[in-house]
């Protein structure tokens, strides 16, 4: 596994890290035993980074829950990046966040369901915020009183990222930002800004929600809550549709022979910008196949050649 310095923090990260939405029911029925198995597999393979929400899971908390107990006697030996924004929403009430008060009531919730004395880096989860001022005062707090050491925002919006990182005088310090060989926006002005501000990069979605592991087609029914809008007649076909047309263009420029899993997670990493790509995983199995491709990065032709896309 490589590591490398993430932004500015001064950590030493993973460059490939462990996303936990998978683990909390949403992408399908787990059982706890094998949420444990999947942290600690991730962890005896090398990544040390762990992503996580108050709202991934069901019910809410579930992921950070299971989480915090798979972490339970290596916890100073990793990093966990929490977010809060949405509890509450999918099941019929979000908490509102408009206090500092309520910023700082859910990041304590966060260090109770991760069993932890702090949490490492905690990021506003609404990406399309307008005044992001009541978390950057929450998250201040929080800081102050020693439970985070970082903070910053998850979006996909880089007028959103500007506006949060003006906000805070330059104090936002990691970015979450959806990012793969399938959908490579954020390559246009995005991660170029946070070069430029030294703004640690998470790439959440580096396989695309599973797209790049060539498992799925246009007949494919999808029971997980998460994807079950791809289905035939749902809100999310047509997107569904498009990532399939560029998964073919990315097959066409690889060779038959070629791990699309492995190219799709090192295309992401070896990006200028360093991020550190952040795949979920349902089974151990897929971990130690996401942990392999941290060894290397592409090298500058095989980068060159996937940019022509």
């Amino acid at each position: 596994m490589l590591y490398r310095e993430f932004g500015r923090t001064g950590w030493q990260v993973s460059v490939i890290g462990l996303g936990t939405w998978n683990i909390g029911n949403q992408w399908g029925e787990m059982e706890d035993s094998t949420a444990h198995d999947i942290v600690r597999t991730a962890f005896d393979h090398g990544m040390n980074l762990f992503d996580t929400a108050e709202s991934y899971g069901i019910p809410n908390g579930l992921s950070e829950i299971r989480l915090g107990r798979a972490l339970q006697g290596i916890r100073d030996q990793v990093r966990i990046v929490s977010k809060v924004g949405n509890w509450g929403k999918r099941t019929g009430q979000g908490i509102p966040k408009t206090t500092v008060d309520m910023i700082r009531g859910c990041g304590h919730a966060c260090l109770g369901r991760l069993r932890s004395d702090w949490i490492d880096v905690l990021l506003c989860h609404e990406g399309d915020i307008q005044d992001p001022s009541v978390y950057i005062a929450g998250f201040e707090a929080l800081r102050m009183e020693g439970f985070i050491c970082e903070y910053g925002i998850s979006t996909n919006d880089l007028q959103v990222l500007k506006n949060f990182h003006a906000t805070s005088d330059g104090k936002c310090a990691v970015v979450e930002v959806d990012y793969s060989l399938i959908n490579r926006v954020a390559e246009k002005e995005f991660l170029s800004f946070c070069q430029k501000n030294k703004i640690g990069v998470l790439a959440r979605g580096p396989l695309a929600m599973g797209i790049l592991a060539d498992k799925y087609d246009a007949d494919t029914v999808f029971t997980d809550v998460v994807r079950n809008k791809w289905n035939q007649g749902e809100s999310g076909r047509m997107e569904y549709e498009e990532k399939l047309v560029e998964l073919d263009r990315v097959k066409s420029l690889a060779s038959s022979d070629v791990d699309l899993v492995a190219t799709g997670l090192k295309y992401v990493i070896s990006h200028d910008v360093e991020p550190v790509a952040i795949p979920g995983a349902t089974s151990v199995s897929q971990v130690r196949v996401n942990a392999k491709a941290g060894a290397s990065v592409l090298s500058d032709d095989e980068s060159a050649r996937l940019k022509t896309l």
